[in-house]
């Protein structure tokens, strides 16, 4: 059996991507809120409401939080931009998943996600290989490039839009949303 926290793998780290791998991650990025609205179609609320896995998050968490990380990544680009190796703060995602507005029907999400996109990849088409090669500070991953970011971010869109068309595909939700649930499957 499958880890169902990677449905498509663990992200491999990278410092630094071939010209045609960078277009690539971000064709993948832009196409992220069309992939993600279609895994999510016909869903009905107690579908959204249902965890990607055991202990997991809700279908609707994953929706809401996909924006709120990705929110966070444009921020780190800019900073990363305009500023020399910036400190970038870290914050705690799991906390983010649980405050009030995660709750909210899912398309305040989808419609964020989109427009966000939108601008993110003007910036990422406009940017040369030496933009890229800018790096950040993080507490964690220590001295990204821009490129090892661009990178894991065209792999976090496809993680939780899978996280969700696995689950579909686990509970028979064909397209649609038609519904089985644990018992009648």
């Amino acid at each position: 059996m499958t880890d169902l926290r990677y449905p498509i793998g663990h992200h491999e780290p990278v410092s630094a991507l071939a010209p045609a791998l960078r277009r690539e991650c971000i064709e993948q990025i832009a196409t992220v809120p069309a992939q993600l609205r279609r895994a999510v179609t016909g869903l009905d609320d107690r579908q959204l409401d249902t965890p990607y896995r055991p202990g997991g998050w809700t279908v609707r968490q994953v929706v809401h939080h996909v924006p709120d990380s990705h929110m966070n990544a444009y921020v780190r680009f800019k900073l990363g931009l305009t500023e020399d190796e910036p400190a970038i703060r870290t914050y705690q995602e799991k906390l983010w998943a649980e405050t009030p507005e995660m709750r909210a029907p899912i398309d305040v999400s989808l419609a964020l996600l989109e427009a966000l996109h939108g601008r993110w990849v003007l910036l990422l088409r406009a940017l040369g290989p030496g933009e890229f090669a800018r790096t950040i500070q993080h507490p964690e991953w220590g001295r990204p490039t821009l490129d090892g970011m661009l990178a894991m971010y065209a792999w976090h869109g496809r993680h939780h839009t899978a996280h969700i068309t696995t689950l579909r595909e686990r509970m028979g939700w064909g397209e649609g949303g038609s519904a089985q649930t644990p018992e009648t499957r």
